[in-house]
């Protein structure tokens, strides 16, 4: 599993690293999140500039892509030059927006009438533009999933293990991360927030909103 986590000028901290961290537990088994930019390096909303370790283009091969968010998150939504670098499809990648990330989503025609999760400072935003928010932190139709809050992220890694691998290794790479004598607690809330939207799960999601946990075969594997 390759994937792409694109991170952008003014990206949060939270939004990439955790879910690099996360993701990349499952390195031994050949899975590699990669740090996703359109230029050399990025600067963070904190003032940390890290280098991409690949350009924006690699995200059109990429198995999975998750949109991480930031302070320049509309600028960046109006650059339709920027945005128009982003060859994606939904039906054989797994994609996913963190906060502010979901904006980027709607301005590429990602979600159609799909619901979202996002952030409160980016909500309005999103309403906006016309897409719905739920009050929760994570939510996923087929092959689409938003999450909403910093720590949300590691929503979206868990949604991508499940997909990718074994519930057991994504319960492993939770454990590692998750606090110390904390363990079990941060690992069930995880696994819970996100396994009623796998397409497999046969069970309602919370928040559902009555559309298919499954929009494509490809869903079921990843």
């Amino acid at each position: 599993m390759q994937i792409a986590i694109l991170t952008f000028d003014g990206f949060n901290e939270l939004d990439s690293f955790i879910a690099a961290g996360i993701l990349n537990r499952m390195r031994p088994k050949g899975w590699k999140a990669f740090i996703t930019c359109p230029s050399d390096t990025v600067t963070s909303m904190n003032g940390v500039t890290i280098h991409a370790e690949q350009p924006l283009s690699f995200a059109a091969t990429a198995d999975a892509v998750i949109f991480g968010s930031g302070i320049k998150t509309r600028d960046i939504a109006q650059d339709t030059e920027l945005l128009a670098r982003l060859k994606l499809d939904p039906t054989r990648q797994l994609i996913g927006a963190q906060c502010s990330g979901t904006l980027l989503l709607s301005k590429l025609g990602l979600l159609e009438s799909m619901p979202v999760c996002t952030d409160l400072t980016t909500k309005p935003w999103v309403i906006e533009a016309g897409v719905e928010v739920l009050d929760q932190s994570f939510y996923a139709n087929g092959n689409i999933a938003t999450a909403g809050g910093c720590l949300a992220s590691q929503y979206l890694a868990t949604w991508i293990l499940l997909h990718g691998s074994t519930r057991e290794d994504a319960e492993s790479a939770l454990h590692y991360v998750a606090p110390v004598g904390q363990k079990e607690e941060y690992v069930e809330r995880a696994i819970s927030s996100v396994v009623g939207y796998m397409p497999d799960s046969g069970a309602a999601p919370p928040g559902d909103h009555g559309i298919s946990g499954c929009a494509s075969a490809v869903c079921t594997s990843a």
